[in-house]
């Protein structure tokens, strides 16, 4: 199946055309909710970090070297990427799907069209460019969030918590939750074309394959996210 749909594609301008559609759907209408959760998130991960800095012997500037910790290594990244999943993944998994049972893709196929890569190509290239964006816009977003909730709450002032985000910071760390951003891109992408794709039956049956993709989306986010953990940080 990869082999197929990595194949050179027949007409370069009807590539293009799906491409900027693909980047639309799959990362411009993604932007509304990743910039509410990230926001949120961000304000909770402060919020409880403030609320649990018991011990005197912490700096204060704690509060924001963990809000900044958490939301580069794991929050955005692999939360994000797990939101992407059920909105994306199931979108993908039914349009392919729907268009398995209603035989568009027979007609494809049937005109010489290559459907594995025309479909699905533009979605993974669309995908593992933009999923990148979405992480460090998610990234800005929750580190303003956290910054507003203390700000709000009276909990840390500004210099304190801009020095937290700025102590001990490793640029390596951004590079790990961009390389996850691509890899979660891939498997999200590939996993929905996939049970779309191979669809059979009716409406049900789309609708039984798009929570299959969400739900496999998932379990290889995590499986991943712990390989790629141990081969990058340990």
């Amino acid at each position: 199946m990869l082999w197929l749909v990595f194949s050179k594609p027949e007409k370069w301008g009807v590539f293009r055309r799906k491409l900027f559609l693909e980047l639309q759907t799959i990362g411009v209408n993604s932007i509304p909710i990743v910039a509410v959760m990230s926001v949120f998130m961000g304000g909770v991960i402060s919020l409880q970090t403030a609320s649990n800095m018991d011990s005197p012997l912490l700096p204060a500037y704690t509060i924001g070297y963990i809000t900044r910790s958490t939301t580069i290594l794991e929050f955005s990244p692999t939360v994000i990427s797990l939101i992407l999943a059920g909105k994306a993944g199931s979108n993908i998994a039914s349009e392919i799907g729907t268009m398995r049972t209603t035989e568009q893709i027979d007609a494809l196929e049937m005109m010489g069209v290559n459907s594995l890569s025309y479909l699905i190509l533009p979605k993974i290239i669309a995908a593992v460019i933009f999923f990148p964006i979405l992480i460090v816009f998610s990234m800005g977003l929750s580190l303003i969030g956290g910054w507003l909730s203390l700000l709000i709450s009276d909990l840390a002032t500004t210099e304190t918590y801009v020095l937290g985000l700025r102590s001990f910071f490793f640029v390596s760390n951004i590079v790990y939750a961009l390389v996850k951003a691509v890899v979660f891109a891939f498997l999200i992408i590939s996993i929905a074309a996939y049970y779309g794709y191979y669809t059979k039956g009716g409406a049900l049956d789309v609708g039984r394959s798009s929570t299959q993709a969400v739900v496999t989306a998932t379990l290889a986010i995590l499986i991943t996210n712990l390989f790629l953990t141990q081969m990058m940080l340990l």
